[in-house]
């Protein structure tokens, strides 16, 4: 018997902390909990446990039959016969019968292994979306500050008589669209935290916040990097996002053999004893009986096995295709956006900040006006945003390479 690795789903399904320590979450524990609470991989491994009471009923030999029939109620005339029918199974119908019990139990469990590689990926990235939220609430804040400050400044430039009026409105007007996004990032950040919560098997959240150990509050990061596989072929074979249609086709081929097996008629040999009264004695009765395959030869059946094991062969390569084209463009997008943050990195941001330094000061001596510094601060939080929404890019499509070969480093 195959050991498995799911049966602590069961034994410990909903056995829930009341609430989670105050710490952040991290990556590894949503991974843990979610693997633990989350029903759906629970209901998954049911059916590893409905694959292997198929199996057990897959090895069972049919049952013998007791035949009793009397002649004549005359007790002196009567004739009593009894025998057991013992069906004797022909063709090879119970090995192939075991096999495809044990290719669908290969399917349960290539399934379940499938299940728990979606759930990690599905973990991962709703686990950096809550991530990016929280940067774009940090980012938005920021901007609020930021802007109130210029607004300060505007303010008393304003009462010194050496600005306009029209400054100070303006600003105020920037301050409250500052405001209005930060309401917004912390709405889309309460939605993220709701969604990772579902994945983790509760109805709320029950932690504050995430740490993924490699961020800074303006998306600054160790962006992940996944190699691509030398030999995307082989590495698609060993995918469990694969193993489920390749047990299926295995699992369909064993019914074809279970069908041609039927083709062979099974043997009933009887066994008794019948006594005859009016002769007072006793005689053995040995005997046998076999259909004959002159109708139904089970050509029906076998066509419609052969038809399905076929189709699952092209299912299987269809799902093979899906899987490369998906994960040649997750490698396309991680690659693009990891160009991105080096660009943002290396360029963009360092000469936006030094824009925005330059704004401030000539600001402060007067040379400069404020649209010359609300222009520099936009260009940098937009720069920052940017920088959050590409690393945000990079973990998703991350996940979903991490779903299809979850043994990517």
């Amino acid at each position: 018997m195959r050991t498995t690795h799911w049966r602590p789903l069961l034994a410990a399904a909903w056995l829930w902390p009341a609430a989670l320590p105050a710490a952040p979450l991290t990556l590894a524990q949503a991974q843990a909990q979610a693997a633990q609470h989350h029903p759906a991989l629970a209901a998954t491994a049911r059916e590893v446990d409905a694959s292997q009471g198929a199996l057990r009923q897959a090895a069972a030999r049919p049952n013998p039959a007791f035949t009793a029939q009397v002649e004549d109620w005359r007790a002196d005339q009567r004739t009593t016969t009894a025998t057991l029918d013992i069906p004797l199974e022909l063709g090879g119908k119970r090995a192939a019968r075991i096999a495809e019990a044990e290719s669908a139990r290969d399917v349960a469990l290539a399934e379940l292994a499938a299940r728990r590689a979606e759930l990690a990926a599905r973990v991962t990235a709703d686990f950096h979306a809550v991530q990016s939220a929280q940067q774009q609430v940090a980012l938005t804040r920021d901007a609020a500050e930021l802007t109130r400050r210029m607004l300060d400044a505007t303010a008393r430039r304003v009462a010194a008589g050496r600005l306009s009026p029209v400054d100070e409105a303006r600003a105020r007007v920037e301050l409250a669209q500052a405001e209005l996004q930060a309401g917004e990032a912390q709405a889309e950040l309460d939605t993220a935290r709701l969604s990772l919560a579902a994945l983790l098997g509760d109805t709320v959240p029950r932690f504050d916040s995430v740490d993924a150990g490699d961020s800074d509050a303006h998306g600054g990061a160790d962006s992940p990097a996944r190699p691509a596989p030398a030999d995307l072929t082989a590495a698609l074979d060993a995918s469990p996002a694969l193993a489920p249609a390749r047990r299926e086709a295995q699992r369909r081929r064993a019914a074809v053999d279970v069908e041609r097996s039927k083709a062979t008629p099974d043997l009933t040999l009887s066994v008794g004893a019948r006594r005859a009264n009016d002769l007072g004695r006793t005689q053995a009765v040995i005997g046998f009986s076999v259909p004959l395959p002159l109708l139904d030869r089970n050509q029906g059946s076998l066509q419609q096995a052969l038809a399905r094991a076929a189709q699952a062969d092209d299912q299987l390569q269809a799902t093979r295709l899906a899987l490369a084209a998906e994960l040649q463009q997750a490698q396309a997008r991680l690659g693009r956006s990891l160009q991105s943050l080096r660009s943002l990195r290396d360029t963009v941001l360092p000469a936006a900040a030094l824009a925005l330094d330059a704004a401030r000061q000539g600001f402060e001596a007067g040379k400069t006006g404020l649209l010359d510094v609300l222009d520099a601060q936009r260009a940098l939080i937009q720069a920052r945003q940017h920088q959050r929404q590409q690393l945000a890019a990079a973990h998703q499509a991350a996940a979903v390479i991490d779903r299809i070969l979850p043994t990517t480093p």
